[in-house]
């Protein structure tokens, strides 16, 4: 019985990470996305392109850059294969001229990475959580809210 409400109280709890946290806004690359509740910056890098998050106790990061790029296209290329060489067993993808997505596997964690193009043309803005699979239920919903939140501001 005791297990059964500790499930159940997990279960009533998960939603909260899928709620918007505060908001991520890079003025180097004009982007914003909303950062999870929980998750702590670590710090502006000292290029200004982003912003690394963690959730505490947790072995959930999320990192989040813009760049520039002059095709998006062999940007996605070029990531997507890093990603393999560096072991990552590609599990989805979707490319489209203006985003891409992909998750992959790889020692027993998971990837999930979002590339969009920004408005200038010439940038780009993404971000890459990694969890493991354990964590998969409670941050398929996080991963949603990621996605929809990404987005250019300078436009």
């Amino acid at each position: 019985m005791r297990i059964m409400l500790i499930a159940l109280f997990a279960l009533a709890t998960l939603p909260a990470l899928a709620q918007n946290g505060e908001r991520y806004d890079n003025p180097r690359f004009g982007y914003s996305v909303s950062v999870p509740p929980g998750f702590v910056g670590q710090g502006e890098r000292d290029n200004g392109d982003g912003q690394a998050f963690a959730l505490p106790g947790r072995a959930i990061t999320l990192n989040v850059w813009g760049g520039w790029l002059s095709d998006f296209d062999s940007e996605v290329a070029s990531r997507m294969a890093q990603d393999a060489a560096d072991g990552w067993n590609q599990t989805y993808q979707a490319v489209t001229p203006r985003w891409a997505s992909w998750s992959a596997t790889a020692g027993g964690q998971i990837l999930y990475q979002r590339l969009i193009a920004l408005c200038d043309g010439q940038s780009y803005a993404a971000f890459r959580v990694e969890y493991g699979p354990r964590d998969r239920a409670e941050m398929d919903p996080v991963v949603e809210q990621l996605v929809a939140s990404l987005r250019s501001y300078a436009c």
